[in-house]
């Protein structure tokens, strides 16, 4: 009975299924419109009428994924939106699945290795939001106030065991 008990306790806890089981997400690149201004200007027009046109998106900072715990490729990406908002982009990622991943901005360094598996989480941080797939392209908002440069990486961050999956310096493009 105790061992059944045990058994139970470890399969809930560890989740070794979600290894198994890949999610794929293919998120297209959120388009923002630029803000109308008044040509004379350059002020925010009041008559809401005329459409902005929507302005390219603009890389600002990329990196390349480092395995850590788990093997992890892909490219993390900083995107201004013509609104002025940004957006942490993953674009071909590919790790593995697990159980409470994250997506976290932090100031800590990327390590390769063992070295850097466990430090995501010591320093200044920001948790984006739960990993929507742990394959593919998806988006995550910066959330008004955050200022992602004093956040320089971006960790797959597994909150359970407290330990990177793969994380991306971001380096100003």
């Amino acid at each position: 009975m105790t061992a059944a008990v045990v058994t139970t306790a470890g399969l809930v806890w560890f989740e070794p299924w979600t290894l198994l089981a890949d999610k794929t997400v293919r998120e297209t690149l959120p388009v923002a419109n630029a803000p109308a201004t008044t040509p004379s200007t350059g002020t925010p027009a009041m008559d809401p009428s005329p459409s902005p046109s929507p302005v390219a998106p603009v890389t600002v900072a990329q990196g390349t994924f480092v395995s850590h715990e788990h093997t992890t490729t892909g490219t993390a990406k900083v995107v201004r939106l013509a609104d002025g908002t940004h957006t942490l982009r993953l674009e071909g990622l590919d790790t593995s699945n697990g159980p409470d991943l994250h997506v976290l901005l932090s100031d800590a360094p990327v390590k390769r290795g063992p070295a850097g598996w466990r430090v995501f989480d010591e320093g200044k941080h920001v948790d984006l939001a739960e990993l929507k797939g742990n394959r593919g392209d998806q988006n995550y908002p910066l959330p008004a106030g955050v200022d992602w440069s004093k956040h320089p990486s971006v960790s797959i961050w597994c909150d359970r065991f407290d330990v990177s999956f793969g994380a991306a310096a971001l380096v100003r493009v």
